[in-house]
């Protein structure tokens, strides 16, 4: 079952069929286990092969599952918010869930148009990620999991008692700040959406330049961000504890 989950993840990057010596390859199996594993899926519905070339893709199964996922996280309704707060900022929005070790971004400016696939960064470098692990549920394990925190920019905090100091502050504030960590002269401001436990189960972030986005208009980008975020909480639940929200009664 492991090896077999291996090879859906073989996908991530997008974009190309996989052969079963890639799949081996990026997996340390044998060719012949590699093949037989993707038959497997492919006879579950997991992948399709292509008769002429007998290279694997993703199959109808996955593309169901996918969309099943996204409208019950209620990810549908999050787009046109996130262009209405593009439009009033005339900043980039995204909104990101965690993914392991990376915040994965799944609707807004940096999922690409001709792929669908999102950016998934690592959570320490981003906004987007700082939200998440500050107001992750404590069971995550907090910043353990992620060590050694890697460097992306010469300006990525990879020490974890400076790191988690920035996230008790984001907390305190309600926001949190990435100033060219992840990608220099890039700055964002990330707000969490949260559960009912009061937990981030995504992020909502802003982007743009220090110029654009400066210290003193901070606090105006932070209102518009959590004005979304107010909304997407909403929109985000499972349809009945929407209903129920909408209707002014307690969402169980």
């Amino acid at each position: 079952m492991q090896r077999a989950l291996g090879i859906l993840h073989c996908f991530r990057a997008g974009g190309t069929d996989l052969s079963a010596s890639d799949i081996a390859r990026r997996l340390g199996l044998s060719v012949s286990t590699a093949h037989r594993l993707a038959r497997t899926l492919v006879g579950a519905g997991f992948l399709d092969q292509d008769d002429r070339t007998s290279r694997y893709r993703l199959g109808p199964v996955v593309a169901e599952l996918g969309l099943l996922a996204y409208h019950q996280r209620g990810l549908h309704h999050a787009a046109p918010e996130l262009e209405q707060l593009s439009r009033r900022t005339s900043a980039t929005s995204d909104l990101a869930i965690r993914s392991g070790r990376h915040a994965l971004v799944l609707v807004g400016s940096s999922v690409q148009p001709g792929t669908g696939l999102g950016l998934r960064r690592p959570l320490h470098s981003t906004a987007l990620g700082k939200v998440l692990l500050a107001w992750a549920d404590p069971a995550d394990g907090g910043l353990v999991p992620l060590l050694p925190l890697a460097p992306q920019t010469d300006r990525t905090i990879v020490d974890p008692v400076a790191l988690q100091a920035q996230l008790d502050a984001a907390r305190a504030i309600g926001y949190a700040l990435n100033d060219g960590e992840s990608v220099p002269g890039v700055r964002t401001l990330a707000v969490p959406i949260l559960n009912r436990a009061g937990h981030a189960h995504a992020a909502l972030a802003v982007r743009s330049t220090p110029a654009v986005m400066t210290d003193e208009r901070i606090p105006w980008f932070r209102d518009r961000a959590q004005a979304c975020a107010d909304a997407l909480e909403v929109l985000l639940l499972p349809p009945h504890r929407r209903r129920l929200r909408e209707s002014g009664l307690p969402a169980e």
